[in-house]
């Protein structure tokens, strides 16, 4: 029963966009379609969690083909993690539909919008329940397919072609390292089967590495080999979850709508890399576990720092999304692979939260722009401020929102986040002093989050409206909107507070969600940071909210914008700049350098070879002409003249034949005599 619910909730979402799709676009019911679609794909999901999450694992599979020896079977596979992913796409995916109808009303794609949203939720949620390395690796690429679609939604703005083709491509690289580390994984235990392979007991958490071999139940390898699988499954990961160095495509994906931001950066694509690393996390030896903290970790800190001088509304979240991701690749690197999850569930609530949030405040600053003639950007904070009091309930969410990005007390970001700054500091206990640096990263990330995040919220909402100051009547008819913008800011609100997860406010080991991927035999350690570094964050990030509050209202403080670390932060610490020098202009130098090779050095060989090869059939032809033609002539003249003699002794004469005769006789004489 469970599996049929499964398989029901993972095609709604597909049969409705087979739907939308034949419906003329003068038909404004997609909408409608795919929301209901969603909202019964939530029902079936969340009865599935119900009846499978902490009670039993569910494995249902059948043949699907055979390759010589090897049968290759589908299947679903429902565990804490699968059907915690199952639940939350569709949860968060509903308010983004209900948000999306109002929002994309006027858009004359409205109905192909639908049809891609609804295509989008079903190639995640079948990413998260099947069973088989083939078909999560099928999947996975739909997944990065449809994210295409919807990021270059608004084909006809080259922004937004050039943002979908630089996820395309980013995606591609760790697309080829997923496919190799699928093949390694193949070729090392002879499945495809991802029970099999990192169920409780599976193939991978009994293998070892001893003396540079890695050996499985079922065969052995090299260790090269192992380790270029997890560079594959790294790849992968970096590449879906916007990790450095493969991360730079994600803040140009907000060219695409807002509401889809919103489902791309809280439960969808981005959250797949993460979901990989939950999928395959017996594989990894504790030194790539390292690799990923210490990654991690630089993500989170860079994207945290880049945020902080960014004047683009929605690319502000997208590198938050980047540096909140990079905490959960560091919690997974540490060991935390309970809070990993559980961070991930809570973000993608506040996360959406912000973006549809986001999507209000642009749609009503576009208003602005058109009502009164002007030429700004209205995703600019900027040109914002004062909007509280226009719209006072996107005023409250987003701070609720905020706050839980910070990470709060009495918020679900506070429960989540803690943890992982805890379980940091504890795995780098007893370790080298370089160690030392993640869990301290982590948390001077932290603060730079609560920087940039009342940064953000005091630009927009505080002070007074600075459009003003360009045109002192402008004309401000603009207001929260109607129930398909309210009631999603407020359903995510009320899951972005600590009662979801957790009716303790404070103790993260206490959260169901958290205590659901933790091992049956694990025991929490209590020390000094799980005192410590909860109330030392909280402090702290209280008074780096009030700094932000008097730097950009009162005017106590004014940043410096001529240093070095602002022009580092502003231009996204060059990354793009040298990727375009050293990659984009590179292929381009090397292409030029391959036509000049191609022109000059393979064409001047084949026209020295056309040339010696003209010059040696001029000479054949000349021979034959002159010397094979002049032989034969010479011949037939010989042949004639001989026989022009010959004819003379047969004209009927005998004496003539007696002189014949008495020649040949001659010759033969001489010819003996010789002889």
């Amino acid at each position: 029963m469970q599996t049929f619910h499964t398989v029901v909730a993972v095609v709604l979402p597909l049969l409705a966009a087979v739907i939308n799709n034949f419906i003329p676009n003068k038909v404004k019911i997609t909408g409608w379609i795919s929301t209901i679609a969603i909202l019964l794909s939530a029902v079936f999901a969340i009865s599935v969690f119900a009846a499978i999450w902490n009670t039993t694992t569910v494995h249902t599979q059948q043949l699907w083909f055979t390759i010589g020896a090897t049968k290759v079977y589908a299947g679903v596979w429902l565990n804490n993690l699968s059907v915690m992913m199952l639940a939350l796409v569709p949860v968060i995916a509903l308010p983004v539909h209900i948000y999306s109808m109002a929002y994309m009303k006027e858009d004359e794609r409205f109905n192909r919008y639908f049809t891609y949203l609804s295509f989008f939720c079903f190639s995640m949620l079948a990413l998260v329940v099947v069973d088989s390395t083939i078909l999560l690796y099928a999947f996975w690429e739909l997944v990065g397919f449809s994210s295409y679609l919807l990021i270059g939604f608004w084909f006809t703005r080259d922004k937004a072609v050039q943002a979908n083709k630089k996820a395309f491509i980013m995606n591609r690289i760790g697309d080829v390292g997923l496919l190799s580390a699928i093949i390694i994984l193949f070729a090392q235990y002879g499945t495809f089967d991802l029970v099999q392979l990192f169920g409780d007991g599976g193939l991978v958490s009994r293998s070892v590495i001893e003396n540079g071999v890695w050996i499985a139940p079922n065969g052995q390898l090299p260790v090269f080999w192992q380790y270029v699988a997890f560079t594959g499954i790294f790849l992968g990961m970096a590449a879906k979850s916007a990790q450095f160095p493969l991360h730079t495509w994600l803040p140009d994906a907000m060219e695409g709508p807002t509401s889809v931001s919103a489902l791309i950066h809280a439960a969808t694509m981005v959250a797949a890399g993460v979901f990989l690393l939950g999928r395959a996390y017996p594989l990894f030896t504790p030194e790539e576990l390292s690799v990923f903290a210490i990654i991690g970790c630089f993500t989170a800190f860079m994207a945290a720092s880049i945020a902080l001088t960014q004047n683009d509304l929605k690319r502000i979240l997208a590198y938050s999304t980047i540096s909140q991701l990079g905490f959960m690749v560091l919690a997974m690197g540490v060991g935390a692979y309970a809070s990993s999850l559980f961070h991930l569930a809570t973000h993608a609530f506040f996360k959406c939260l912000l973006f549809l949030v986001a999507g209000i405040v642009i749609h009503e600053m576009q208003h602005i722009k058109h009502e009164n003639h002007l030429d700004i950007d209205p995703q600019n904070i900027l040109y914002m401020g004062g909007l509280r009091k226009k719209l006072p309930l996107t005023f409250i969410t987003s701070v609720i929102g905020s706050l839980a990005l910070i990470g709060l007390l009495f918020t679900s970001g506070y429960l989540s986040k803690d943890g992982i700054l805890i379980q940091a500091f504890e795995w780098a206990e007893g370790k080298a002093w370089y160690f030392q640096l993640v869990p301290a990263g982590a948390l001077l990330t932290s603060l730079l989050t609560a920087f940039y995040v009342s940064r953000l919220i005091v630009k927009v909402f505080f002070s007074k409206f600075r459009l003003l100051d360009i045109k002192p009547d402008i004309k401000l008819h603009i207001s929260d909107g109607g129930w398909n913008y309210k009631l999603p800011l407020i359903l995510l609100a009320l899951c972005s507070l600590f009662p979801l997860f957790s009716l303790h406010p404070w103790l993260y080991e206490h959260a169901w969600l958290y205590e659901g991927f933790l091992p049956s035999n694990h025991l929490e350690r209590m020390n000094i940071y799980h005192t410590m570094i909860p109330i030392g964050v909280n402090i702290f990030s209280v008074m780096v909210i009030y700094l932000a509050y008097a730097m950009y209202v009162k005017r106590n403080y004014v940043a410096r914008q001529n240093g070095w670390l602002f022009k580092l932060s502003y231009n996204q610490w060059y990354l793009d700049v040298a990727y375009n020098k050293l990659f984009v202009k590179g292929a381009l130098a090397l292409g030029n350098l391959l036509y000049w090779f191609d022109r000059t050095v393979v064409d001047g060989v084949v026209n020295l070879l056309r040339n010696i090869v003209g010059l040696l059939s001029s000479l054949a032809e000349w021979a034959d002409r002159y010397i094979v033609n002049g032989i034969i002539y010479m011949i037939t003249v010989l042949v004639r003249r001989i026989g022009n003699l010959v004819r003379l002794f047969q004209g009927g004469k005998l004496q003539y034949y007696l002189y014949s005769m008495l020649a040949v006789v001659l010759l033969v004489f001489i010819f003996k005599l010789l002889i």
